[in-house]
């Protein structure tokens, strides 16, 4: 077995879409980034890459890269997995926490957790998404940036 953790952030702005694992949540700012800046997405990539030692998010999609530009996250997701069972690594299961002040998430998170699974290949009782606030400390508590956590299990 393999464990790997994902960790990722972005600045909230106004004119961009909010989108967290897929879904595009009702707000009226998103998040800044070069792809869709999915944070969740990102935190889940960057762990399977780090659970298969395949280095992390910035070496495979180069935020300088036209071609990865306002991209949906679900699809280097997709590259990811590829790489991961190319290597002979299936897996089993993922455990992830979005920080964000504001908007709250627990609405939402059925629907996350839905999209993540069909894009991830996991039954949902093998993904779990839960959501937290930064007790208002911070540029996240402050309700300027949100952040990430994952963690995932890879089998052999």
């Amino acid at each position: 077995m393999r464990i790997g953790n994902g960790y990722d952030f972005h600045r909230l702005v106004a004119g961009r879409r909010l989108i967290l694992g897929g879904v595009e949540i009702p707000y009226h700012l998103g998040l800044l980034g070069h792809s869709d800046a999915d944070l969740l997405t990102h935190a889940i990539t960057d762990a399977l890459l780090g659970a298969a030692c395949l280095g992390d998010i910035g070496q495979h999609f180069p935020p300088g890269n036209p071609q990865w530009q306002d991209v949906s996250s679900l699809l280097l997701l997709s590259k990811v997995l590829e790489l991961v069972g190319g290597r002979g690594l299936r897996l089993s299961n993922v455990d992830a926490v979005v920080v964000a002040e504001r908007p709250k998430l627990a609405p939402h998170i059925l629907a996350i957790r839905q999209s993540l699974a069909g894009a991830l290949g996991l039954p949902l009782d093998r993904l779990s998404v839960k959501a937290t606030t930064n007790e208002g400390l911070g540029p996240v508590g402050e309700g300027l940036a949100m952040a990430c956590h994952a963690v995932v299990l890879l089998e052999e």
